[in-house]
């Protein structure tokens, strides 16, 4: 058994994919919060291939860890040497194995916040990339707009050269950047966010001029905020996938990364300071994101919700469970036809029919066992910003017709509402995660005796209890889920 780290590379089992790159020579170019699976199964990812290819060690990733979580992160990779191994699992059951390096330091924010400040201020970086999930950037769900009201936020604001949120260290580091005549960085979003980019910008820039005015004015003229659409699924690394990766490959890894084959990342061309040549590993750079953008939002993302709460009232605990029945496939691809697609833009160079047919293949992956609960969790922050739009995109009068199907979507929100109430079609106990749990457990407790109640939270649904039409589909949908079970409900939406 070898324990990873530097010293170990040269005595790995052969059938894992070292660095082809001298790590001493790698130099920090970006420094990158939110160091998680995805962040190490993806960005981090393409980097590693790019210096494999000689390119890119200027542009070495310095993670930063805010939440008290980061901690364990911020333990693990500095036990390796910041070496993780990444395990891409293939449906046929193939595992091909690879040590990923291009991450050579992380700073728990907490620990020192100086020095997290100076390094972000210090002139070779050049990027700040972000995933810090959809609630990380601190915005009213209906209005959109900046929540100042934050505690965090508010102490950054009353102390902003010790500051405890992401928004406090990216701008007080651009601050001094500003005062010691440095270019700005570029900030770069890789989360789940229709128009990741300009709601980054949008946030800051709103922190900023709280703090100061023509700070914030400066860092609305000066730093990019380049859009960009990410995708890959990689579930939550399990206590197995570490025994699994010991016993195939012979590694103890503190905290490896396990995904699927399929990987995606778009993204827009606005560089302040020049950008590594992600295009080399099959990035696609373009001038404009939002088309591909829609599309994963609304095929994959909205459709991982429009099977997780269905599937799990129906008994299934994993995603390809769910999309290895014919039914919920069918439920599936009649959402992303009927009502997905219809509020989509062209999509330069991709072939929609195929792209759906592959996320149903996606999905049933029976390697990946991605668990339900973990796609049910933080709906609050999903739903809103996943599935609404197509809502209300469809509800929208187009003439004669009066609007697109929402029968289906409708039936999603009631899933999730039924889902909210905490107990399964067996009695037993759902374990509701989301930072709104209390809340929207309360109301579901009270769907059958007010069924409207869920919806008429504005805080997340806005007017939609208001329209006739989604509010009769919703009922009906909720009526069935009571009635019938989730089973009986689908089956009757695919007119079966």
């Amino acid at each position: 058994m070898t324990t990873l780290d530097t010293l170990a590379l040269d005595r790995l089992d052969a059938a894992i994919d070292k660095p082809k790159y001298d790590r001493r020579q790698v130099k920090p170019g970006i420094v990158h919060f939110g160091v998680g699976g995805f962040h190490r199964a993806h960005q981090a990812m393409y980097l590693d291939s790019l210096m494999n290819r000689g390119e890119a060690l200027d542009w070495g990733i310095v993670g930063v860890g805010v939440m008290p979580g980061d901690r364990r992160m911020q333990e693990a990779l500095a036990a390796q040497d910041h070496l993780y191994t990444l395990v891409v699992k293939h449906p046929d059951g193939e595992y091909q194995a690879r040590v990923i390096g291009s991450i050579i330091d992380y700073l728990f924010a907490p620990d020192d916040i100086e020095k997290v400040l100076e390094t972000l201020a210090d002139p070779q970086i050049r990027i700040v990339s972000l995933t810090v999930t959809e609630g990380g950037y601190n915005f009213h769900h209906v209005t959109g707009e900046f929540d100042l009201g934050n505690p965090d936020v508010k102490h950054d604001l009353a102390s902003p050269r010790v500051p405890k949120t992401t928004f406090g260290l990216v701008i007080e580091a651009l601050a001094r950047r500003r005062e010691r005549g440095l270019e700005p960085f570029t900030v770069m979003s890789c989360d789940n966010i229709q128009g990741n980019g300009e709601v980054a910008h949008k946030m800051f820039v709103a922190y900023a001029k709280a703090r100061d005015a023509e700070l914030g004015q400066w860092v609305d003229e000066h730093v990019q905020f380049p859009n960009s659409m990410v995708d890959r699924i990689t579930p939550v690394t399990t206590e197995a996938d570490i025994a699994e990766i010991r016993d195939r490959f012979g590694v103890e890894d503190r905290w490896p990364v396990v995904c699927e084959p399929f990987t995606q990342w778009v993204l827009e061309d606005h560089f302040t300071l020049g950008r590594p040549r992600y295009e080399d590993v099959g990035v696609q750079v373009v001038d404009d994101v939002m088309p591909y953008e829609l599309m994963k939002l609304r095929l994959l993302n909205a459709s991982h919700q429009a099977l997780t709460y269905f599937g799990y009232l129906a008994g299934y605990r994993y995603a390809h469970e769910v999309c290895q029945d014919e039914l919920f496939v069918a439920f599936l691809l009649d959402y992303m036809n009927i009502e997905a697609t219809p509020t989509l833009r062209p999509v330069p160079g991709v072939d929609l029919d195929d792209y759906k047919q592959t996320l149903i293949a996606r999905f049933a992956n029976p390697e990946i066992k991605d668990t339900l609960a973990r796609l049910c969790a933080e709906s609050s922050d999903r739903i809103p910003k996943w599935l609404l739009p197509v809502i209300r995109e469809q509800l929208a009068d187009r003439g004669d017709d009066g609007g697109g199907d929402i029968r289906r979507s409708a039936a999603v929100v009631a899933s999730w509402a039924r889902y909210a109430e905490g107990v399964d079609e067996q009695g037993e106990p759902i374990t509701v995660v989301d930072r709104l749990k209390d809340e929207l457990m309360a109301i579901a407790k009270r769907n059958r005796s007010e069924p409207t109640a869920f919806i008429e939270n504005r805080q997340l649904f806005g007017d939609l209890v208001d329209d006739e039409r989604f509010r009769t589909a919703y009922l009906e949908a909720l009526e069935r889920l009571h009635r019938d079970g989730a089973r009986a409900c689908v089956e009757n939406l695919v007119g079966r």
